[in-house]
């Protein structure tokens, strides 16, 4: 699809500088976002209102996603365009997607993106110019049915009519059954025919396998030509019954059934890929039990439920909404969400999320977000995005099928006209006219570029399916694509490759107390604190299984510390000031770049508390395992000091650390490391790390589940706080790629060798449909590889 031209309005900072800087972020932002091909925006001096003038191609990045990088970069695009996701019933071939986008585009400020293997269309339209309904109409008059079940913003539902529901369920469920009727009835002429048996029989049986084997083809045809448009359908129809009225009957039976068979193996193979992201809107069950202040528990609708809410979830039911657990203990099992193996123990205040599988106990949860707004259905949203957008390999192949198709047909044409006007004679017997239109045939049918068309589609569909049952969350096919080509990545420290939270390190005695004492007394000072460093002090004296000991007059030193009498003594924990002694325990933590934290009992120091914001212990494993796929640079870039990034990037096997940056710092080093090493993804929490995010060729969101700000802002969002799924992402991706280009070759193959030879007679018209269909298949099949696909330990 060509690019499309938009004039959106936005706000922008008021302030003449920071006006500029906006709109150089928005320019860099926006321009190394694969699809965007022009920037501009003008904004009047001393007003916030501007206007957004971009280029990009809607086929590969959505209207949505491009809102989600102006906001990056300080712009916000005024709520004047909204974007839809339908899906569609009534799609027969992907040539379909063409016609779509072209019909609707003639509406006023209306710019679509379909999709035939998912059977869905993304609506990107000007609420001031089009409504919602119109649209709809539009699609109506092109034979298309919103698809029931499928995202249904629109005022009135389409009802299908008693032949509709025949006809659907009738396809679903016969269609591979009729085709082996029809070839069964196909082998009766045959055999009829050679063995000169009763001419009444053998035509009973090709009407008999023509009408069954050919029901839905012709149903297709009739449908493209009611559009006034020619298709594939509408040349395998032409070509089969152009064979029978030579006499060919066996032949244009043949090529009749093996579409038939390869055209129900298709829908059976991507019906299986849809129905697998389907499944993913069907993990919250529809009813939740909900228990009132009086106790009585009643069922209601999932789509009713209030926030604060209280819901009971008994156990191995499925959580009806995103909340948290006010009573109750149990293991969940978060794998639909975030692909995490072994269940989590949740205890009161914990956060769950809908979706999830209760394991033994019983939880009574508070619902904090509506149905709509749950983080299940922030992924079936993005993941229905994400179908609608194409890989950079499906839109170059889109443009080669432009120019090709035409070729094509008028070769055949060619084929039909020139060799019998120059007097060559066709390889079969009988008339010259009749026999190079035989071949012509023959010709059109391995030439038809039906495996071409739907093999990237295909895969793209099933990745971005199976990397959602993994926990990883892409946006779209480009995405998909992209995180196979990186060569590098860049981590952020504080949250990706550590925890993202101090842990004590260690308890080093200045006098007589040993450890445990100074923990227990530190820990009841700190027992009423929120700060980072109390907690991790308080969690320390638990793991050990101190004493909880009773602080009594606690008080808040500003800038200081803290301090509180327990047992007799006046305890204060807080800063310590390292000394220039080389054996001062304080000096050699902080050269290792730990938080001290000093404990005095009495006015006398008792010991020194190290602290420090630990590796991940799966961090390791996870950066072995990626120079094993052959990513061959990690990098960290980080706004910690560059001792503690060295001491961090040596513990987990980091090839270079970067310390000292800050987040304007990052987004240079990105570009300077994609033009050292290439193609470079970004992995980060999503938030601070933004402008780096954007600017990668891939950007990465760590923790997504529950996290709002990374799931709209990444490219890919791993949906559990699990890095060992970044290894996961990029094999799946790879193989995604692997996948794709065995079916550019299988595809242009069989064309390459078949289509010459059926153009010379070589290759008779049932053997070309053979190939052609049988490619088609494979090609599926082989896309469908990716729902099994295993990553490796």
């Amino acid at each position: 699809m060509a690019t499309t031209k938009l004039t959106l309005d936005a706000t922008c900072p008021q302030d003449k500088n920071a006006r500029q800087k906006c709109a150089n972020c928005l320019r860099e932002h926006l321009l190394v976002t694969p699809g965007i091909q022009s920037v501009n925006l003008h904004c009047k001096d001393g007003d916030s209102q501007a206007t957004l003038e971009l280029e990009y191609d809607p086929t590969m990045l959505s209207f949505n996603e491009l809102s989600a990088q102006a906001e990056r970069a300080g712009t916000c695009l005024l709520p004047t365009r909204a974007q839809v996701v339908l899906g569609i019933e009534g799609m027969v071939s992907p040539r379909a997607e063409q016609a779509i986008e072209r019909a609707l585009a003639k509406l006023p400020g209306v710019v679509a993106s379909a999709n035939y293997a998912s059977r869905s269309l993304r609506v990107e339209f000007d609420r001031r110019t089009c409504a919602l309904p119109e649209i709809v109409r539009r699609l109506d008059d092109l034979g298309l049915h919103l698809r029931p079940g499928g995202p249904l913003p629109v005022e009135k539902e389409h009802v299908p009519s008693f032949f509709e529901k025949a006809f659907g369920k009738l396809r679903e469920q016969h269609q591979l059954v009729m085709a082996i009727v029809g070839a069964a009835l196909l082998l009766v002429a045959f055999i009829t025919h050679t063995m000169h048996g009763p001419l009444w029989l053998r035509l009973t049986a090709v009407v008999g396998c023509y009408l069954l084997a050919g029901w839905f083809t012709a149903i297709d045809t009739f449908k493209i030509l009611w559009q006034f448009k020619f298709d594939i359908d509408v040349l395998m129809f032409a070509a089969a019954f152009g064979a029978a009225s030579l006499g060919h009957f066996e032949e244009g039976g043949l090529l009749l059934v093996l579409f038939a068979l390869g055209g129900a193996g298709e829908q059976m193979a991507m019906d299986r890929a849809r129905r697998a992201i389907a499944a993913l809107a069907k993990l919250a069950p529809d009813v939740a039990t909900v228990r009132d202040s009086t106790g009585r528990e009643t069922q209601v609708r999932v789509e009713d439920l209030q926030k604060g809410n209280q819901v009971v979830v008994r156990p191995f039911d499925r959580v009806p909404a995103d909340g948290s657990v006010v009573s109750g203990a149990s293991a969940i099992d978060q794998s639909p969400i975030t692909g995490e193996s072994a269940p989590v123990e949740k205890v009161a205040g914990d956060h769950v999320f809908a979706g999830t599988i209760n394991g033994e106990g019983l939880l009574l949860v508070s619902v904090t977000k509506l149905a709509s707004e749950s983080t299940l259905a922030k992924i079936v949203k993005l993941v229905e995005e994400a179908q609608t957008t194409k890989s950079p390999t499906q839109v170059f192949t889109d443009k080669v099928e432009k120019k090709y198709v035409p070729i094509v047909l008028i070769g055949t044409a060619l084929l039909i006209v020139l060799p019998p006007l120059l007097g060559f004679q066709p390889r079969r017997e009988g008339s010259i006219w009749a026999g190079w239109f035989y071949q012509a045939m023959a010709f059109l049918t391995a030439a038809s570029p039906c495996a071409l068309a739907i093999g990237t589609p295909a895969a793209v569909l099933s990745g971005i399916a199976r990397a959602a049952r993994m926990g990883v969350l892409v946006k779209g096919g480009v995405h998909l694509e992209n995180l196979g080509r990186v060569q590098a990545i860049a981590f952020d420290k504080t949250g990706t490759l550590t925890r993202g939270r101090p842990d004590v390190t260690d308890v080093i005695p200045l006098g007589d107390l040993p450890p445990d004492r100074i923990m227990a007394l530190a820990a009841a000072v700190e027992r009423g604190s929120t700060h980072p460093i109390a907690v991790a002090i308080v969690d320390e004296a638990r793991q050990r299984s101190l004493p909880n000991l009773a602080a009594d007059d606690v008080q808040q030193i500003a800038a200081q510390g803290v301090t509180a009498a327990v047992d007799g003594l006046r305890v204060f924990v807080g800063r310590a000031k390292p000394s220039g002694d080389a054996n001062d325990p304080a000096n050699r933590l902080s050269k290792q770049g730990k938080t001290i934290a000093l404990v005095t009992a009495d006015d006398k120091p008792i010991g020194v508390i190290g602290l420090a914001d630990k590796a991940r212990d799966i961090a390791p494993a996870s950066l072995a395992r990626l120079k094993a796929l052959g990513i061959k640079h990690n990098i960290m870039l980080t706004g910690d000091r560059q001792s503690v990034a060295d001491v961090i990037g040596k513990e987990v096997g980091i090839d270079e650390a970067i310390g000292d940056l800050l987040p304007e710092d990052k987004l240079a080093r990105i570009k300077d490391l994609e033009i050292r090493y290439g193609p470079i993804a970004m992995i980060g929490d999503g938030v601070n790390d933004a402008p780096a995010l954007a600017t990668a060729t891939v950007g990465i969101a760590m923790g997504g589940a529950g996290t709002d700000v990374a799931i709209e802002t990444a490219d890919v969002v791993l949906m559990s706080d699990d890095l060992a799924k970044l290894p996961n992402a990029i094999g799946l991706s790879r193989f995604s790629r692997h996948i794709i280009k065995q079916n550019l070759f299988i595809a242009l193959g069989v064309i390459s060798v078949l289509a010459p030879c059926a153009a010379l007679g070589f290759a008779p018209l049932g053997l070309a449909v053979l190939f052609h269909e049988g490619s088609t298949v494979v090609v599926v099949l082989n896309a469908m590889r990716l729902l099994v696909y295993q990553p490796r330990d």
